[in-house]
């Protein structure tokens, strides 16, 4: 789990009821017209510029992925990766066979699946750089639902604005429908701002580092999966290579494991 979401989630929605239950009350901050025009018309909007199973994908799993991130680590990618190099070295290639079930990562496990066919080198690389393509699709594609939302809240918080700003204008003689008025047109606003500083954007900014993580995580795997199959390279260069890939600080934390 990604204890940081959680924490940096809670934490923001509460310093900001907290302000608002100073301020005036937390229900003074509540106004249904609001929130239909902004969360309910945001979301309808978003509907509308996506398919129906990217929006799906979206709720249902790319969000829960930003809560429960199950990225393997860089380092321990590359010892399975060693060890692998040094069975297949030791043994040959067939003795990976039996570390099939062992291994987590399912780019992995397809990558060394393909050397136990005795599947060529191009090849491999062709599939799995293919994979890897179609993964930064998927990607960008989910991340792009909660760029779209960050845009599209506050527009649609200004649609409510204007909407009260209209309301309160024709009813200037009613001093009665000028508060609800006023209230749509200042929470919408402020709907709009929480959902894209609070929720939209820091999903889609999350998405998009995990994103990078696991594409930085396939290059490694291909990488190593070649030079198993090549069978060219000592396990103990390999692993030199692979940690090239790392930031220093990755670096020290593997060496001092």
């Amino acid at each position: 789990m990604d204890i940081a979401t959680v924490i940096g989630l809670v934490g923001t929605l509460g310093l900001i009821f907290w302000a608002m239950d100073s301020a005036a009350g937390i229900g003074a901050f509540i106004d249904p017209a609001s929130t239909v025009i902004v969360f309910g018309g945001s979301l309808a909007v978003l509907l509308m510029r996506s398919t129906l199973p990217e929006f799906i994908n979206a709720w249902a799993k790319v969000l829960m992925k930003t809560i429960l991130n199950s990225n393997q680590p860089s380092g321990e990618l590359i010892e399975q990766i060693v060890e692998m190099a040094n069975i297949s070295r030791r043994d040959g290639v067939i003795a990976l066979e039996g570390q099939m079930g062992e291994i987590k990562n399912l780019f992995l496990q397809k990558g060394i699946g393909m050397v136990v066919d005795g599947t060529d080198a191009d090849t491999i690389e062709t599939s799995l750089n293919n994979e890897l393509e179609l993964m930064k699709f998927r990607h960008a594609s989910a991340s792009g639902v909660f760029t779209s939302w960050k845009d599209i809240a506050p527009a649609m918080g200004m649609i409510g604005t204007l909407v009260g700003l209209v309301g309160m204008l024709q009813n200037m003689s009613d001093p009665k429908a000028i508060g609800p008025a006023m209230a749509i047109a200042l929470l919408t606003t402020l709907y709009g701002a929480l959902i894209a500083n609070v929720l939209a954007g820091p999903l889609a900014e999350k998405l998009d580092n995990y994103s990078l993580d696991e594409q930085n995580a396939c290059n490694l795997i291909i990488e190593g999966v070649l030079e198993i199959r090549k069978g060219t390279m000592n396990p103990r260069v390999l692993e030199d290579v692979l940690k090239s890939r790392l930031s220093p600080a990755d670096r020290e934390k593997l060496a001092s494991a």
